[in-house]
């Protein structure tokens, strides 16, 4: 019996954000791939992973919009989480092998107790990162060591958890649990901090289910899934496109006359009266556009990142299209 032919998708220049509601069971490259073959797109990007086991807010970046996903990167995230406690896994999460499992005494989520482990945990942090995660060492993935057998060392880094919310509940498995909300600094680990909380009330834990909320200010009410995209026209599926700068909220907005516009396009500096700014969003007067990003130092606008001519035109064209 002869496979079924592959079809073909004719890709195109698409720019914008999608703020996708990631499933579960995908990783982050696998949803940026599902979306960008509904989109037909030439190119994506994402703006940091999220776990298989994790759902939640994962902006996606296309066209022109990739020059400015690693913004996301630096964001400050919030979640809800599900710490099963009383068993500890090889991973610090669901799909990781058990290796101890430790009784769950009423003493260990008395409220008073549950307070003052809540407050243990706020403010800086020292986290060291789990073995099972993308951070790199000498190259490679840390998960790859994990998968091959060998322990590597981690110095400890400072996180900051802005806000926790802890509550007593249960798992699906009717298993003491505690559920989360945590909002926090970029690079935490929540699988971690679910191991250190079930470490600090004396039974151990591993991360039971992960959702993030927020990133960035981007919420999920602003979000869409896989499932909800793919039942959408074309057409229809191009309208949850946000603009290719709208990642780009928390820049100060500076705004070029043509000729000076067109310099800062080639990568030249200019000079003004702005007050210093570590990042601004740059647009061109006449056609009003985004041309790139960049930061002023001493009166000078010195660009860092900047969109092509085409994908200006291209965007202009969009735009034009949709209006």
């Amino acid at each position: 019996m002869t496979a079924a032919p592959r079809i073909r998708v004719q890709r195109r220049p698409v720019h914008g954000v999608l703020l996708l509601d990631k499933p579960l069971g995908l990783s982050s490259n696998q949803a940026l791939q599902k979306a960008k073959w509904l989109l037909r797109a030439e190119k994506a990007g994402h703006t940091g992973t999220l776990d298989p086991m994790a759902t939640g807010v994962l902006p996606l970046c296309f066209g022109a919009a990739t020059k400015f996903s690693a913004l996301q990167l630096d964001a400050p995230k919030r979640y809800e989480a599900l710490a099963v406690l009383g068993v500890t896994t090889s991973t610090g999460d669901a799909e990781g092998e058990v290796l101890s499992r430790t009784p769950v005494e009423a003493a260990m989520l008395a409220p008073e107790r549950l307070a003052a482990v809540t407050r243990q945990f706020i403010g800086c942090i020292a986290q060291v990162p789990p073995m099972h995660s993308a951070l790199k060492k000498d190259g490679r993935a840390l998960y790859e060591y994990a998968r091959a057998g060998v322990e590597v060392e981690r110095a400890a880094r400072r996180v900051e958890i802005f806000k926790l919310n802890m509550a007593v509940t249960q798992d699906g498995q009717a298993r003491p649990a505690i559920k989360m909300d945590v909002a926090c600094s970029k690079g935490t680990y929540i699988r971690t901090l679910a191991e250190d909380i079930g470490k600090a009330l004396g039974c151990g834990a591993h991360l039971g289910a992960l959702r993030r909320t927020e990133t960035g200010g981007i919420g999920l009410s602003r979000c869409i899934g896989l499932v909800e995209l793919e039942a959408l026209s074309e057409a229809e599926r191009l309208t949850h496109l946000l603009p290719t700068d709208a990642l780009l909220a928390e820049h100060t907005r500076i705004t070029l006359a043509p000729e000076e516009a067109g310099r800062f396009l080639s990568g030249l500096r200019r000079r003004g009266a702005w007050p210093d700014q570590p990042a601004v969003a740059v647009y061109g007067e006449q056609p009003p556009a985004l041309l790139g990003v960049g930061h002023v130092t001493a009166g000078e606008l010195i660009p860092d990142r900047l969109l092509s001519p085409l994908e200006i035109q291209q965007i202009l064209q969009e735009e034009a299209l949709t209006s």
